[in-house]
């Protein structure tokens, strides 16, 4: 969409100009994993990512009065820390595929990998530090506290990977997706309002509107999951399942009471060969039978729904808020 391409034209230059600041060594893993460079260092060309984060930056400094332009910082910043998670949660997932193409850590090694994640959080917080606008130094306190509630969140993805089936609710599934996925989106939308100088309560409604949003990404991207498209997703088809993930449209079905849960249970009970495709299409076919996807979608319309409640509270008008609501839009209408 034309606001996402406008967004990674504004970004861009400031992140190469942060990633330039680190030493080659971490550098050259950061420029592969945002999709600058090949393996070799050659320049490519290509999709680097959406920029939804920094576009939340953008389309809420617009909505809540202020200038875009002024937020260029605080968009790259949170474009970093979007992709230290990528990078950190690529290695404990043991995800081998991002964007079409091996992930960082195959290429470079889990420590080297790790350790171009911390350099880029590092360079958010820099980019904040030496930014004269003066909400900076609030939002760097904000983002600080948003990067504690992220790894909490992957720590307790982490902890009910390890549960038993029968074990995991619904409830610390969503729990955890909002701290996991939720809170950056509206850590985006609050900084963008911030920045435009925002009432505190116009900021925090921002942000509820923004962990809603995220609510919902996470819920369809969950389902993508299960039944991407190869060619959109650049994963596997059932890549979750295969890798035993207990994603929340599973979690709905593992926890449905009916005889489809039940054989989706003995599923994970026993996870077979990942590279066998039929108990891979099986168990997708159990979550669907169970009601898993159709709860992931009615789930994420009820989430944009209180995501557009919050953004009323801060923006009545809805044409100044158009760009957050077409941003929603987008992330939550994906199709695979």
């Amino acid at each position: 969409m034309g606001l996402l391409e406008r967004t990674r034209q504004a970004v861009e230059p400031e992140l190469r100009r942060a990633v330039a600041l680190l030493p080659d060594s971490l550098a050259r893993i950061a420029r592969y994993h945002l999709g600058w460079e090949a393996a070799d260092g050659a320049p490519v060309t290509g999709q680097p990512g959406k920029a939804i984060r920094p576009g939340l930056v953008f389309a809420a400094a617009r909505a809540t009065g202020g200038q875009p332009a002024a937020a260029v910082r605080a968009a790259a910043a949170v474009e970093l820390i979007h992709n230290f998670t990528l990078l950190h949660d690529d290695i404990i997932d043991r995800d081998h595929t991002r964007r079409h193409r091996p992930t960082a850590w195959t290429v470079f090694g889990d420590a080297d990998a790790v350790l171009a994640g911390d350099a880029l959080q590092a360079l958010a917080v820099r980019l904040l530090a030496e930014d004269a606008h003066p909400m900076a130094a609030r939002a760097a306190g904000r983002l600080a506290a948003c990067v504690v509630e992220l790894c909490a969140g992957q720590q307790a993805d982490c902890a009910l990977e390890r549960r038993p089936p029968g074990e995991v609710t619904l409830e610390e599934c969503l729990s955890m997706a909002e701290a996991k996925t939720g809170a950056l989106l509206g850590c985006a939308c609050a900084l963008g309002a911030l920045y435009a100088g925002a009432e505190p309560d116009e900021v925090e409604a921002m942000d509820g509107f923004g962990r809603q949003a995220g609510l919902a990404f996470q819920l369809i991207d969950d389902v993508i999951g299960i039944w991407g498209d190869p060619g959109r997703t650049g994963k596997p088809v059932g890549a979750d399942l295969a890798a035993g993930k207990k994603s929340l449209p599973v979690v709905a079905a593992l926890t449905s009471g009916t005889s489809a849960g039940a054989e989706l249970a003995a599923y994970y009970g026993r996870l077979p060969d990942p590279a066998d495709p039929s108990a891979v299409e099986r168990a997708a076919e159990a979550v669907d039978r169970a009601g898993g996807r159709d709860w992931a979608q009615a789930q994420a319309a009820d989430r944009m729904a209180r995501a557009v409640h919050q953004l009323s509270r801060a923006v009545p008008d809805p044409d100044r808020a158009g760009g957050l609501l077409a941003l929603a839009e987008f992330v939550t209408r994906r199709t695979y």
